[in-house]
């Protein structure tokens, strides 16, 4: 029987799943693109696009809290799930009675392995691979700044909490032509204030997810470091990794346009 075989070496087989809940919320915008209305049952509380689906669709907690006997009673057929969004446990726990598959995205070509992959799996394969070319030719027109300017990206604060080298983030703002300047750390480091006076970067990113950043914390971050830009963003085209992506390039290159 053709199958796909996930992230984690997971063998999922190619049926006609019609019964799907996603427990990761740029996988379930992705479900919506492509046309999957009938088919998604359920969803967590994160997943807020589409606004429809948010606001219609069964909700199963959140992506670090789903509530397993819930999924289990709506009997699905397929689960889409995330190694570092949702709980390891949990997943296993789903996985011996429903089949799920687990991404693990770290790059954009993971993010187009994804979209592939759940391409096939929902029969939507053509849909997909269109999206994905609209992707590249997006992130093959984007003009990045050439001067590597040095950055810091934040995703939390109390403490200030960073990204490392092997995350997605990571990817797309090396894509845009930042160097950010935590090169050798791994995943989410926080830093203190004097950490980040004395990296002295030229720009300071505050994401607008998961910490909902605003303009008074520009201002604390301004002060600690006068000669550093300091920019809110929108982190959706920085972390979303499903059909989000096709509007990424013009995001960006709006933030590069700004800048230079």
């Amino acid at each position: 029987m053709p199958e796909i075989i996930d992230a984690l070496g997971n063998h999922i087989p190619l049926l006609n799943y019609q019964r799907i809940v996603s427990l990761v919320p740029s996988q379930t915008e992705l479900l919506h693109y492509l046309d999957l209305e009938e088919e998604l049952i359920a969803l967590t509380r994160f997943c807020v696009h589409p606004k429809i689906w948010h606001q219609n669709k069964t909700r199963i907690g959140g992506t670090k809290d789903i509530k397993v006997e819930r999924i289990k009673s709506l009997a699905p057929d397929l689960i889409i799930a995330n190694k570092e969004e949702n709980v390891k446990e949990q997943v296993e726990e789903l996985a011996r009675l429903f089949p799920v598959y687990v991404s693990d995205v770290n790059s954009l070509r993971d993010a187009y392995t994804m979209i592939q992959d759940i391409g096939e799996l929902t029969g939507r394969t053509s849909k997909a691979a269109s999206l994905i070319k609209s992707i590249k030719t997006g992130f093959n027109n984007l003009k990045p700044l050439q001067d590597k300017p040095s950055c810091l990206y934040f995703i939390w604060k109390n403490p200030y909490m960073s990204i490392g080298t092997d995350t997605f983030i990571h990817d797309m703002l090396s894509r845009c032509g930042f160097q950010h300047l935590l090169q050798d750390e791994s995943r989410y480091p926080s830093l203190t204030e004097e950490q980040i006076k004395e990296l002295n970067p030229d720009y300071i990113f505050l994401s607008s997810e998961p910490y909902p950043f605003k303009e008074k914390h520009m201002e604390e971050l301004q002060q600690l470091c006068p000669s550093t830009q300091v920019k809110l963003v929108d982190g959706e085209y920085f972390s979303w990794y499903g059909s989000r992506l096709k509007d990424a390039p013009d995001y960006f290159q709006e933030i590069i346009k700004t800048l230079s």
